[in-house]
């Protein structure tokens, strides 16, 4: 009572508050999903930063999801490949979401004309019910996970949920080989956090308090990274205090042995159209996953910084190509899960 009281009185808000507020975000849509029932399950989509950097526009005949170029991170994504892979994970959910309601369509990638990627919507119904009731569970799960062995049925899941034609997935389980990721993870982790431009750049993402992260809607709320929830005056004072090579390197590497594999995704080449091909079996393995009761988190460092990436596309047989997504996967407690911004910000 006394934490909590406290915490109230410092404008911070409570996580009972927090929690309520993203369960209605995350609420299943009805028996009779409209537009915007769908739109919602696509904001539910993996983005990097939780930027969500995506309009969504809406018409008879489908929907338009328009990269929305406020949001973009340009140092850590300079020519805006992850923002066309989160566009394809959205664009993944709503076509799931639209199958379940019985207009099971198609997804057009349009990078040359105004960026858009289009949904057209159809009259059947999509077979991935148990990835459309996983949407609303789907997180990235910033925690050390439990070191179980993943089973080779469930990667044989894993592998049929992410088939994308023109995307490449390598699934890693082998402990050399996965000491090997860890490697060039943390020496990317270790460059990028030499660069005060990444570090003021995550830091403008960064969301301390149950309070900010409802208001606002986006970015990485501490609580969802497995931190304990803090006061906006606090937490960027201690953040420039405990935000650390040594302290990141230690978590890395034991978030990394905890968990039960490592995915990476490439592309058959290195554009936008590709790109959002990506970020459709991204989201499909992400909710495969989680249909098997597994959890993922991002480990994109070598994907990030330029200098990785032919060693990590060489490390997982797929020299001269530019890997894309870089995922750990294992089995943990979940996390309170992120927010979203109302449909009214991303509505055209």
């Amino acid at each position: 009572m006394g934490a909590a009281t406290w915490a109230n009185r410092g404008g911070m808000g409570s996580m009972e508050a927090y929690d309520d507020a993203v369960a209605v975000m995350r609420r299943r849509p009805s028996a009779a999903p409209e537009i915007r029932d769908l739109i919602r399950y696509a904001t539910l989509a993996a983005n990097g930063h939780n930027t969500q950097a995506w309009l969504f526009r809406p018409d008879e005949d489908g929907i338009t999801i328009l990269p929305d170029v406020q949001r973009r991170t340009p140092v850590v994504d300079p020519d805006d490949h992850h923002l066309y892979v989160s566009m394809g994970c959205a664009a993944e959910n709503l076509a799931i979401a639209a199958g379940t309601a019985g207009r099971a369509g198609a997804i057009d990638v349009h990078p040359a004309g105004d960026g858009g990627v289009r949904f057209r919507f159809g009259t059947g119904n999509g077979n991935d019910q148990s990835l459309f009731e996983a949407i609303p569970q789907r997180q990235s799960t910033r925690a050390d996970y439990d070191g179980s062995r993943v089973e080779a049925s469930d990667l044989r899941q894993l592998r049929a949920a992410a088939a994308i034609p023109g995307v490449d997935l390598v699934l890693v389980s082998e402990r050399t080989q996965l000491n090997q990721l860890r490697d060039l993870i943390l020496a990317a982790n270790t460059v990028q956090m030499g660069d005060p431009a990444f570090v003021a750049e995550l830091k403008r993402w960064l969301r301390f308090s149950p309070n900010t992260a409802l208001r606002l809607g986006d970015g990485l709320f501490s609580a969802a990274s497995g931190q304990p929830p803090l006061p906006e005056w606090l937490g960027p004072w201690l953040f420039d205090r405990a935000f650390s090579v040594k302290a990141e390197t230690a978590r890395y590497a034991r978030q990394i042995a905890s968990s039960g594999g490592i995915a990476v995704l490439a592309g058959a080449e290195a554009d936008p159209a590709h790109w959002v091909q990506v970020g459709r079996a991204c989201q499909r393995f992400a909710l495969q996953a989680t249909a098997l009761g597994l959890t993922c988190s991002f480990l994109n460092q070598p994907v990030e910084v330029p200098e990785f990436r032919a060693d990590l596309a060489a490390l997982v047989g797929l020299p001269g190509r530019r890997p894309d997504i870089v995922l750990r996967f294992g089995r943990a407690t979940p996390l309170p899960f992120s927010a979203r911004r109302p449909l009214a910000a991303v509505l055209l």
